[in-house]
């Protein structure tokens, strides 16, 4: 492991690696860092009660004073999300974002009651120039609108960065900047880092205009009422919604907190124009079914999404009916298969027509490019050393391999982890030490105060409960007042264990009973309790409930 200088340029990611979401990387040479995105993931089901999943910004905190700005390629939740929480712990000079990014951020930042002033946007023409660093941007195609890749010129090289990507030939937004892209790869460029989403997708991604024509045709076909649920961050995918809309007469009545904030900025930003289509949910329920589309969060079957509750039929706004269609134009997030097809099963049950993303209906398609994608990328950067991004493991490997067939020698690619740092210097990079990266778990309005010790016991009391064991003793006598109380929370049936909690009470009067002396120890009456009944409840139940002694100390004066 080299070990690092102020010569040389230092790159690392403080997440996004070996994961899908939680961006965050940075480029640091002498006093200066420079940070690109700073995203979330949303909590796996294990995560119990945890609302977002941050970097660890441990390291950017000892070096704040070294901190140039932070500049943001796309407006997606898993590159902004972090940013307010960035905010509250972090000193942020400045940061740079593109059109409709900048829209999302403030949006995040009043709804957390964040001030911030720096917020500006930047366009391909910008350039920001640092002491020893500058930045550049360039267009590329994505599922939101104002995508960007960024180039990072450093003393010791350039280095390029793709966001999030896709070549689409036909697209709905204006065509990604393969000019500017060709441009920088002539120029020279030491080091590319790239989307590896659909690394393991072989081919050319689908364009978003295909999308566009299977949609037009359920709409020209079907007669009734459309419900459509699709990711709210997708913003061209509700653009061409929208004006499919208009061109077929139908009036669009929105669900979902996040649906109303895209479509909101997206109006103010220009990118979507037809304000007067949108009506309120009573207007629509007033409506012809045919002059109606309910466009709805719950895409990924979210239980609390506007279209789970709509499945559920609790719903308080909209009841299905029988020549109801619903249009699932989305992919499913790995992990949340499962979720979808409840909520696709509980629609089928309630007699109405789904569609999902099939080879036989083009109603979705992915916002990151596919192999040959990914090559092209490659081919016009034209990096001397790779390292994929955005990914998890077996994404990074499918991508560190097109790398190879691409050119680049095994040896100039670099597949890290989280916290590894490359060192650039002269055009050459080696591996560096690592820095200290990771999970910070976020709480309702706590930052990094669950540790793994609290995730543990939440899920032992999901998986096992918890017993709660309420004893009275007598501390001027030296002795236990009556039997334990023994209450339970999803351990047993409570009206049909009666014998097994008496039991309980028995074993806990009798550990009670053995370490109460004249100088009362209630640290060891507590482990002696959590000791013998953990024994007796493992030993006839099999399980391992958190045991939780509650001593209460009264003084009761002999007469």
């Amino acid at each position: 492991m080299k070990i690092l200088d102020n010569a040389d340029t230092k790159i690392f990611a403080l997440g996004g690696l070996g994961e899908v979401g939680k961006n965050m990387y940075c480029v640091m040479h002498e006093n200066e860092i420079i940070i690109t995105d700073a995203g979330v993931t949303f909590p796996a089901g294990e995560l119990m009660g945890i609302d977002y999943v941050i970097p660890d910004f441990t390291f950017l905190k000892k070096n704040e004073n070294k901190i140039k700005g932070l500049f943001i390629t796309h407006g997606h939740e898993d590159h902004i999300g972090g940013i307010p929480f960035l905010l509250q712990m972090i000193n942020i000079p400045v940061i740079y974002a593109p059109n409709q990014a900048v829209g999302l951020i403030r949006k995040k930042l009043e709804e957390r009651n964040i001030q911030y002033k720096k917020l500006y946007v930047y366009t391909e023409e910008t350039v920001v120039k640092f002491k020893t660093m500058s930045v550049e941007f360039f267009r590329t195609t994505h599922s939101i609108p104002d995508s960007h890749g960024i180039c990072i010129h450093t003393p010791n090289g350039n280095i390029v960065t793709t966001g999030d990507f896709k070549f689409d030939l036909t697209p709905i937004g204006p065509m990604a900047n393969l000019y500017k892209m060709a441009k920088l790869g002539k120029e020279g460029v030491s080091l590319l880092l790239s989307d590896s989403t659909n690394a393991l997708n072989e081919g050319f991604s689908m364009s978003e205009s295909k999308v566009d024509e299977a949609l037009r045709d359920i709409f020209q076909t079907h007669k009734g009422r459309i419900i459509i649920a699709t990711f709210a961050s997708n913003i061209y995918r509700l653009k061409h919604i929208v004006d499919t809309c208009k061109k077929m007469g139908r009036k669009i009545a929105v669900f979902g907190r996040s649906m109303d904030n895209n479509i909101e900025i997206s109006i103010q930003g220009g990118y979507i124009k037809n304000k007067d289509i949108f009506v309120t949910p009573d207007e629509a329920n007033h409506l012809p079914p045919g002059k109606v589309c309910l466009l709805c969060t719950g895409s990924q079957g979210e239980p609390l999404a506007a279209l789970s509750r709509i499945a559920n039929g609790n719903h308080r706004q909209i009841k299905l009916q029988k020549d109801d269609i619903v249009i699932f134009s989305s992919s499913a997030i790995p992990g949340n298969a499962l979720s979808i097809a409840r909520t696709v099963n509980k629609l089928y049950l309630r007699g109405v027509k789904v569609y999902t993303n099939t080879s036989l209906s083009d109603i979705h398609t992915s916002g990151h490019g596919s192999q040959e994608e990914l090559k092209l990328m490659l081919r016009l950067i034209n990096p001397k050393y790779f390292m994929p991004f955005h990914g998890e493991y077996r994404m990074l490997k499918a991508h560190a391999d097109i790398a190879v067939d691409c050119g680049i020698p095994r040896e100039n690619t670099f597949i890290l982890s989280n916290g590894d740092v490359l060192s650039l210097y002269k055009g050459k990079i080696t591996r560096a030490k690592s820095i200290q990266a990771g999970d910070v778990y976020v709480d309702g309005n706590r930052i990094g105060d669950v540790s793994n010790a609290v995730m543990k016991d939440r899920k032992i009391m999901a998986n096992d409960g918890i017993v709660v064991v309420i004893a009275n003793i007598d501390v001027v006598n030296n002795k236990l007042l009556g039997n334990p109380n023994i209450t339970t929370r999803g351990f047993v049936q409570v009206n049909e264990n009666q014998e097994m909690l008496r039991k309980l009470e028995e074993i806990a009067k009798h550990a009670i009973n053995q370490k109460i002396t004249k100088q009362i120890n209630y640290t060891e009456i507590k482990n002696q309790i959590i000791l013998e009944l953990s024994a007796f409840i493992s030993e006839t139940t099999g399980r391992k409930p958190i045991i939780l002694p509650v001593i209460m100390n009264i003084k009761k004066e002999t007469k």
